[in-house]
């Protein structure tokens, strides 16, 4: 990349990022770039002698999933995971996220462009530690989790796309498939401000397709081997949603509106031992590679880590009913969503959790545009 290339990628990355703050903007251009310049082309790494054969398998199949992303569920075709970057490090970056001892509601950061989003990202885990820690010691209750991926939005498919990492390209087929999907879903569609709406869009998108690439395009094994993922993982949603609710229930309950704190604490504290000893019993019907795969989020859940998981799949259900509504047909499917996008956002979730989720004609104003900016800025 020439040096003015990377000067104008540098300007593009501070705007995804959209922090007041020099070390928050400078973090958020060097971690991008830094990112950027560790990827290399597909063909390249796949001709490299030094590549081993089990990443060549997975570089192969990540571009046969690629090419089927565009054919079968029409989503972009651009430079994008045409690349591969190995980053020496466990996660793309590190959200923080945070909410009150009494509530699931997120504390959000507010950028320029992206709107106000419940989550701050960070390159390094230490920098991201360390603000997690400074909104503790202002009696929030925080949390940071690694995040293997994320997207520009297409916004940076002039200067290579988002590139295929070392922090995912190890995952199960079923669950790269659903990656990549989930990613390029974003840069059909981003809404300013509403994350639970764009990455309850996203893993509607990966989900219907990745159930359609398992059908269609992996063997038994693979099936086999994403079945078992995937069973865990449904398994612990359910247990996580019910917890959710159950904490939401005591934050609203008389005792919370009578401000009686230490019967609200009391309770919260049996929703949370009844969540760990579910999650043990849960845990002791798994076996195999991956069974201590969720001991880490269980081990430090609180407020912050149920309100971060709830964006993911609150109004999925809404947008897999619109899907079907629409003929299970992409494009209609992406336009009804873009119309969505265009409401106000009580009136797309109220849409959308009615099962309703078609805008009348009458009611489309001017379409908004797409924004570069996801999970942290650039985001994940």
């Amino acid at each position: 990349m020439s040096r003015r290339r990377v000067v104008f990628a540098a300007l593009a990355v501070l705007a995804l990022a959209g922090c007041a703050e020099v070390g928050y903007y400078w973090q958020s251009a060097a971690g991008h770039l830094a990112l950027m310049r560790a990827a290399r082309p597909v063909p390249e790494v796949l001709q490299d002698p030094a590549t081993s054969e089990a990443l060549k398998a997975k570089l192969e199949l990540t571009q046969r999933i690629r090419r089927f992303a565009v054919a079968e569920l029409g989503l972009p075709d651009n430079p994008s995971y045409k690349a591969y970057a190995d980053l020496h490090r466990p996660a793309a970056i590190w959200n923080v996220v945070a909410a009150p001892p009494h509530s699931l509601t997120l504390k959000t950061w507010c950028f320029p462009v992206a709107g106000c989003v419940g989550y701050r990202g960070y390159y390094d885990q230490a920098a991201a530690r360390a603000e997690a820690a400074a909104l503790s010691a202002q009696g929030l209750e925080a949390a940071v989790y690694p995040v293997p991926a994320y997207s520009t939005l297409g916004w940076m498919n002039w200067a290579g796309g988002d590139p295929l990492l070392s922090t995912f390209i190890g995952y199960p087929e079923g669950e790269l498939a659903r990656i990549v999907f989930h990613e390029l879903a974003h840069q059909v569609l981003y809404v300013p401000g509403d994350t639970t709406f764009n990455e309850s869009y996203a893993t509607a998108v990966e989900r219907i397709g990745g159930a359609r690439w398992l059908q269609s395009q992996a063997s038994e094994a693979a099936r086999l081997e994403y079945a078992q993922f995937d069973g865990r993982r449904q398994q612990f949603r359910a247990l996580a949603a019910h917890t959710r609710q159950v904490l939401s229930d005591i934050y609203a309950s008389k005792e919370a509106q009578a401000g009686d704190w230490a019967a609200v604490d009391a309770r919260k504290k049996a929703a949370m031992d009844d969540f760990r000893q579910r999650y043990a019993a849960l845990r002791a019907g798994w076996s195999g590679p991956r069974q201590g795969a969720y001991d880490a989020w269980v081990a430090r859940a609180n407020n912050a880590l149920f309100g971060a998981q709830a964006a993911y799949d609150e109004l999925v259900p809404g947008f897999e009913a619109l899907f079907d509504r629409e003929g299970r047909n992409w494009p209609r499917f992406y336009a009804a969503v873009k119309r969505l996008a265009r409401l106000p956002k009580d009136e797309r979730m109220q849409a959308l959790g009615a099962g309703d989720a078609v805008a009348p004609a009458a009611r489309r104003p001017t379409e908004e545009p797409n924004h570069p900016s996801r999970q942290g800025g650039p985001g994940a």
